[in-house]
């Protein structure tokens, strides 16, 4: 409870009056009849709004599970349990998760609203702004009394609970039945599949989006029906996806961290070696620290989801060569493992040392994220002095990771560097290149 804007006005004239009635004593009794009229009207105004309110009870409608950076809309079920006083207007707070943007508070609800009955819906919109669990709090109404004099803050029960995945709607329509483009409409190139026109496995009727070099025109003439010869692909085959949650991707780039980029990408990724009969193993290194074992399958997505929505970066120091000395301890068969981080030329030597002993089983690509702004410096033509030795240190910059990029590869490391934007397509492109190429 609180005064209000009525009562701070009509004590500040009260004081004034008692001002002037210091200095003209027959302005005194004025001041005293004054305060003994109003007294009785400002605690009269003050038991409405205590004892008299109208039962308010509220309901919440809003999905358990969002998407980070997708939009949703809430509805707010306002019930009035009695008929006691309602007041002219009041304000509402939602009190949604730190999580979340929104800008539609404070609601102001006026008595009209309330005409055609005493149930009151309100719709607004909010953005998950993060990934994880998060938890929507009581509802708050700051009500208002008669007069104006007192406004009363009540907290209404109203808790729900729910989750806020990455944006994986493009990788669940990819495994959706009958989107043959899915895969081109986001930068990823048609593969050959691994195999094609060496291992003959059956003949099958002609699909849309097979291809042409494949039809078996024999059989075709024959059954009067487009046939095709369908190819083994070598399966079976590890992958392990190992991604940065320290300071290395603790940086934005657009809306969203580079880390909330590589997330999205390593989801992507696994999403399409399932798809390919892979095995898919996950190991994080940094803020959180994680190993899941190798799952195979097409449902061993949803585990991923689950056991990653809320995987967080953070400013913390985080090693490379300690997370693949980690994961081969782990990993017993020969694997196709992807670091993603954002490498720098102090990991050069630590990484050439490892080499050698991670190639006598394994084969590692390292995925290292580059800066936006950084190509922005170096294609931008600089003015002043200061522009000068900003692209001056940039150019130096990427050119020494391009020198560490191919001492790698004459060591045989797999390496690939990526715009946060491009890294998703780009990340798979290189995963179907190796697939065909049989280097596993």
């Amino acid at each position: 409870m609180r005064p209000g804007r009525s009562l701070v006005t009509l004590s500040l004239l009260w004081l004034l009056t008692g001002a002037v009635s210091f200095f003209y004593m027959n302005a005194l009794p004025i001041w005293l009849y004054a305060a003994l009229a109003v007294l009785p009207v400002i605690i009269l105004d003050l038991c409405i709004l205590t004892l008299l309110p109208s039962h308010l009870s509220v309901a919440r409608s809003v999905s358990p599970v969002m998407a980070l950076g997708k939009e949703e809309t809430v509805l707010l079920r306002l019930h009035r349990h009695s008929g006691g006083y309602l007041p002219s207007r009041m304000r509402l707070f939602d009190m949604y998760p730190d999580s979340f943007i929104c800008s539609a508070f404070p609601l102001l609800v006026t008595r009209q609203q309330w005409a055609q009955g005493s149930d009151l819906e309100i719709r607004y919109h909010l953005m998950p702004a993060t990934r994880g669990s998060w938890d929507f709090n009581n509802t708050e109404v700051l009500l208002t009394s008669p007069l104006f004099m007192w406004r009363r803050r009540i907290s209404i029960y109203c808790r729900n609970e729910g989750k806020t995945y990455p944006d994986f709607k493009r990788m669940l329509s990819l495994a959706a039945p009958g989107l043959k483009g899915a895969y081109q409409s986001i930068g990823i190139k048609s593969r050959r599949k691994r195999g094609e026109g060496m291992d003959f496995l059956s003949l099958r009727d002609y699909r849309e989006g097979d291809s042409i070099r494949t039809i078996d025109w024999r059989a075709t003439s024959r059954r009067g029906k487009p046939i095709v010869r369908e190819y083994s692909e070598s399966q079976d085959q590890q992958v392990l996806l190992i991604l940065d949650t320290g300071y290395r991707l603790y940086r934005s780039d657009g809306e969203f961290l580079q880390f909330d980029h590589a997330l999205n990408a390593v989801l992507m990724l696994a999403h399409t070696a399932l798809t390919h009969g892979d095995s898919v193993a996950f190991s994080s290194f940094g803020n959180d620290d994680r190993w899941i074992p190798p799952r195979k399958g097409k449902t061993a997505i949803s585990g991923l989801l689950h056991r990653l929505y809320d995987l967080q970066c953070g400013p913390v120091p985080s090693s490379p060569f300690q997370a693949l000395e980690k994961a081969m301890d782990h990993l017993h068969k020969c694997s196709f493992i992807i670091l993603v981080s954002n490498l720098r030329e102090e990991d050069g030597e630590s990484l050439s040392w490892i080499l050698p002993r991670l190639n006598r089983q394994h084969l590692l690509l390292a995925v290292s994220l580059s800066e936006s702004d950084t190509r922005t410096i170096i294609h931008r033509r600089p003015v002043t002095t200061e522009e000068k030795l900003e692209k001056a240190a940039a150019v130096s910059y990427v050119h020494a990771r391009e020198k560490m990029y191919r001492h790698w590869e004459h060591l045989g490391l797999l390496t690939l560097e990526s715009v946060p934007d491009q890294l998703t397509s780009r990340m798979i492109n290189t995963y179907l290149d190796v697939k065909r190429s049989g280097r596993l």
